[in-house]
């Protein structure tokens, strides 16, 4: 082979990580932006979108139909496989644990039903979770390629210890990703099954929900990108820099949830008291409104079929609403001083309260908000269902992003 033609067989192949990641993240949906996006003549991307192809990863339409008014020969479309690999993604909160087949492009593709509780002991619940995602794969025959796992607690780097699971029964420093990995073992996954160490992946589920809504959903375009949101119980929230989730030195960063947003509010499991962990959440809610949590349904679900149903007809719930939205608004805007995002995202509740009380909220924000008042920073609800789910699968998908070929090939 001639050094020419090994060069740009070099080039192509190096290209592979980059075009797919295009590709999944719905930002070269033709041969021809994909061209422009890498940079390289359209020949090389003709043969890196082939190769692609090749792999079961995207589909290449080479005869799309030129758009009605258009003049010369359309460009070739790309999209994600829907019948390629996908990776199991779980999470666990307070209220249980759900698993989840999620394809590229972030879609999912078949979920178990959500289970009503989570037990103290960590190996099994993660047991269970893994039996559940097994079984979905038994059932679809996709080829399952990694898993990844949302938990809600932060989630210590390198070691992958849950150091605060608050909401859980868990001990502190719960090593949630070894659990993980030994669990996967077991279950004798086809394309995981004996290299879960570098195949299994654990992180903050705000942290992931956060990377999902950035790669696919209301955050895409987003530079400087703030998540806020609570799910079953507490708050918490991420940063997105550059495409990037900034974790801190450890994994640590951003922990919102203990902001002080009253400080004559309800006592905190941190110790402190009024911190939007326990001022914003869906308990906060319910009791604001003088409602009695039920054991029926997730505190979430409550909360948000609360404000669905009797915001309009009751000035207790409207009430409820509006204190915590002032709470929410302080929180916020404290973090736009500090972190100057070009975008909020909330999510969980805080998306509920987002549609019933926008205009307040933003008022807040902008309020108490250096930068606010000087030109407002979007502030949109979260675009994603199941968007810790689909932020888990992104970190099992990563490896395949960053190497195509080696990823398969293992």
């Amino acid at each position: 082979m001639t050094p020419t033609r090994t060069s740009k067989l070099e080039r192509g192949r190096s290209a592979l990580g980059p075009a797919l990641e295009l590709v999944h993240t719905g930002r070269a949906p033709t041969r021809a932006v994909l061209t422009a996006e890498l940079g390289v003549t359209r020949a090389t991307a003709g043969a890196v979108a082939a190769e692609l192809e090749t792999l079961g990863l995207i589909t290449v339409d080479s005869s799309p139909g030129a758009a009605s008014g258009t003049q010369g020969r359309p460009s070739h479309r790309l999209s994600v496989n829907g019948d390629g690999p996908v990776v199991l993604a779980a999470q666990v909160h307070a209220d249980g644990f759900r698993a989840a087949l999620v394809g590229l492009g972030g879609r999912l593709i078949a979920t178990a039903p959500g289970a009503g509780t989570a037990s103290a002991d960590p190996a099994h619940v993660l047991r269970e979770v893994v039996e559940a995602g097994a079984g979905l794969l038994k059932e679809t025959g996709r080829r399952c390629l990694g898993a990844g796992l949302a938990v809600p607690s932060a989630v210590a780097e390198p070691e992958g210890t849950a150091l605060n699971p608050l909401h859980l029964a868990w001990e502190a420093g719960a090593p949630v990703r070894e659990i993980f990995t030994r669990s996967l073992a077991r279950a004798r996954i086809p394309g995981i099954a004996g290299e879960t160490a570098a195949r299994g992946y654990a992180a903050n589920d705000i942290n992931l929900a956060a990377l999902a809504e950035h790669r696919h959903g209301a955050g895409r375009g987003a530079e400087h990108l703030l998540v806020v949101g609570t799910g079953h119980r507490g708050v918490g929230g991420a940063l997105v820099l550059d495409g990037r989730l900034h974790t801190g030195s450890s994994g640590l960063a951003l922990e919102v949830g203990h902001l002080t947003v009253d400080p004559g509010g309800r006592p905190c499991h941190c110790g402190s008291r009024g911190c939007l962990d326990v001022e914003t959440d869906p308990l906060a809610l319910l009791e604001a409104a003088g409602r009695e949590p039920g054991p029926e349904v997730s505190l979430l679900k409550q909360a948000k079929e609360l404000i669905r149903t009797d915001y309009e007809s009751d000035p207790a719930v409207r009430t409820a609403v509006h204190t915590l939205n002032e709470r929410l608004g302080l929180g916020i805007a404290g973090l736009v001083n500090i972190l100057n995002p070009d975008r909020v995202i909330l999510g969980g509740l805080h998306r509920a309260l987002l549609e019933a009380e926008g205009e307040h909220l933003r008022a807040v924000i902008a309020d108490r908000s250096l930068w606010g008042r000087s030109g407002s920073v979007p502030v949109l609800p979260s675009s994603l269902q199941h968007n810790s789910l689909v932020g888990a699968a992104e970190l099992a998908w990563q490896p395949v992003l960053d190497d195509p070929l080696g990823a398969l090939a293992s």
